[in-house]
């Protein structure tokens, strides 16, 4: 028998009822327990793996995915005290943007400014507020999602949702995981990402569970449902998510799987 691809994924697919769109789910991702491990080993996205830094993903700032998303931002970091935000006093002086690079249609884009190397809303180790994004900080003092204060790429990741349509139309929607791709040419620099690493499957419960709140503001409530009813078939064996085989076939280390 030959050797099966070393990306290997399982997917699942159903049609819309209420809209012509197919919605392509990568299964082996969704039922994987992968889990952020920021401040728990995440070694973050520069050119050589920083676990000490605690920077993450916010190295780049973020990207505004339009004006809503930016307005957005804007109401919750007037909810930010000085408590909640290392450098509050730059954001009050200059605010959190600046323009980022142009889009695929020439426009300038908005991003959050950097602040010693890494995001303004960045909390850095030793700050009494907390280690980690203000925004986050902040939404959980309050009793809200902190993916209603944040940029949207910031909880979306790394979940990526994509779109296409035929000649006729019909869109077909594919959620997966965020590959170094994603990122664009300086994916490929970084010395390490965590959906490639067993070191970030070690969460409690399959992904689609875990990150129940994030899929539905991404795809609506009712097709979340569908889609974990497919997710939790009982006699639907997963498939190792390839970071687990590849561990597993060169002697790391690996968490197992968890039940779905």
């Amino acid at each position: 028998m030959s050797k099966p691809p070393e990306d290997l994924h399982e997917w699942i697919s159903f049609d819309d009822p209420d809209e012509h769109r197919t919605w392509v789910f990568d299964a082996t991702y969704l039922r994987s327990n992968y889990t952020c491990i920021y401040g728990c080993g995440c070694q973050g996205i520069l050119d050589e793996p920083a676990t000490d830094s605690a920077l993450g993903c916010c190295s780049f700032g973020a990207h505004f995915v339009d004006a809503d998303d930016l307005a957005n931002v804007e109401r919750h970091a007037e909810r930010l005290r000085p408590d909640h935000m290392q450098f509050h006093a730059k954001l009050a002086k200059k605010g959190f943007t600046t323009q980022g690079d142009r889009d695929a249609d020439g426009e300038p884009t908005m991003q959050t400014r950097l602040v010693d190397d890494a995001c303004i809303f960045l909390n850095r180790s030793g700050f009494a507020g907390g280690v980690g994004c203000a925004l986050h900080i902040a939404a959980v003092e309050a009793g809200e999602r902190p993916l209603d204060w944040k940029p949207q790429v910031c909880w979306q990741v790394p979940l990526r949702l994509e779109h296409s349509s035929d000649e006729s139309g019909h869109v077909t929607s594919r959620l997966r995981e965020w590959k170094r791709r994603d990122w664009g040419e300086g994916g490929a620099d970084f010395g390490w990402w965590c959906t490639e690493e067993p070191d970030a499957f070690v969460g409690a419960e399959p992904l689609y569970r875990s990150a129940r709140d994030e899929i539905v503001e991404l795809v609506g409530a009712r097709i979340y449902e569908l889609m974990a009813a497919q997710m939790q078939r009982s006699e639907w064996v997963p498939l190792p998510h390839p970071a687990l085989r590849r561990a597993t076939s060169s002697g790391e280390s690996a968490q197992p799987e968890p039940s779905s």
